[in-house]
């Protein structure tokens, strides 16, 4: 009786048919659409203006710029430690050399001792014909006696140069492994920095990257480097302070539209400090490899006594640089995409000049 008052309470299931049935699939799938829209709203990146663009790449590319200065520095170290190895190695070899010579001389002149001192001196002056000659001879031999002392003392003393040589070699050996585990890290992050910054690009219309580039000098327009080598030849003679100044201005104006390549020193690319470098070379002058190490290498000028040739820096960590040619431009390569070009020295932060000597 239970059991079919039960059976009598249970609903009938109904069968969705026909049009109810394409209404309910609707409203699911819909349903579904809508949670799955909702869901990922919550991870996908909002669009960015291309101003927002613009202000992501520039820092993009700045993260970019200091890895590369540090890719220089590390760079430039690990080639002195690579040079300072192979000559304390070749510097061992040498000694090593003359150890082997030192070592076969007082090997000879031990053998030819054993074979003559096997006999007692005193049996010796007994059966000699001539007792005046063997004394002298004997008094020879105690002064070869005292130049094997001495030999011994220098193999010693040889042995010890060469321990400590080996030591030098190694230490060598661990700095310049640290120094290329720093450009292998710089240079990872240098890659990862453009590429994101290449992908921000990628998302703006042809029209907005070229309004970028003409802005911001980025990208392959040829508008810029065009417009600076009219600007070059229409400029005339740059009073420089002196020859050399003009020297590396020149140098400079003649590497305008030539690409940025992060690490390169030229002739064909240039990064920002590799150009500073190359057109302060062709001056014959002799300057270090990276921007914080540029900055001292001459005679800080203040921003009021500018002139023409004077290594202008921007950022505080001093990332930057460009070679001033007066009128508050500067000749610089500015960054990955951009060619070398001149450029007004306030379009970053500026951080102080140096005058190489």
């Amino acid at each position: 009786m239970d059991a079919l008052v039960a059976a009598h309470r249970k609903p009938k299931q109904r069968t969705l048919t026909g049009s109810t049935a394409r209404t309910a699939a609707t409203l699911a799938l819909a349903g579904a659409a809508s949670a799955t829209a909702f869901e990922g709203a919550g991870h996908a990146e909002p669009a960015l203006t291309p101003a927002q663009v613009k202000a992501k790449v520039d820092r993009l590319y700045h993260d970019a710029e200091v890895a590369t200065e540090k890719y220089n520095g590390a760079k430039e170290k690990a080639g002195e430690a690579r040079e300072s190895l192979d000559e304390l190695r070749d510097e061992a070899a040498r000694r090593t050399d003359r150890l082997n010579a030192s070592r076969n001389a007082l090997g000879s002149l031990a053998t030819a001792q054993y074979r003559t001192g096997a006999i007692d001196p005193a049996v010796q002056v007994a059966l000699s014909s001539d007792p005046d000659q063997y004394l002298e001879r004997a008094s020879i031999a105690d002064r070869a006696g005292d130049r094997q002392s001495a030999a011994v003392t220098g193999i010693r003393r040889q042995l010890g140069e060469i321990s400590r040589l080996r030591g030098e070699a190694d230490d060598r050996l661990e700095e310049l492994k640290s120094h290329q585990a720093v450009l292998r890290k710089s240079k990872a992050k240098i890659q990862d920095k453009i590429g994101a910054a290449e992908d921000l690009l990628s998302r703006l219309t042809a029209a907005q990257r070229a309004q970028y580039a003409a802005e911001d000098g980025h990208g392959n327009s040829t508008a810029v480097p065009r417009a600076d080598r009219a600007a070059a030849r229409g400029a005339g003679p740059v009073q420089a302070p002196n020859a050399r100044a003009s020297e590396a201005i020149s140098f400079a104006y003649g590497a305008i539209g030539k690409p940025y390549v992060w690490g390169a020193t030229g002739p064909s690319a240039f990064d920002c400090s590799g150009l500073t470098q190359a057109a302060w070379q062709a001056a014959g002058v002799a300057l270090p490899r990276t921007t914080y190490t540029q900055i001292n290498a001459g005679q800080r000028i203040p921003r009021s006594q500018l002139a023409p040739g004077d290594l202008v820096f921007f950022y505080s960590g001093i990332t930057h640089v460009g070679l001033y040619i007066g009128d508050g431009q500067m000749i610089h390569a500015p960054r990955p995409g951009a060619p070398v070009r001149v450029a007004p020295i306030d379009e970053m932060p500026y951080a102080g000049a140096t005058r190489p000597a």
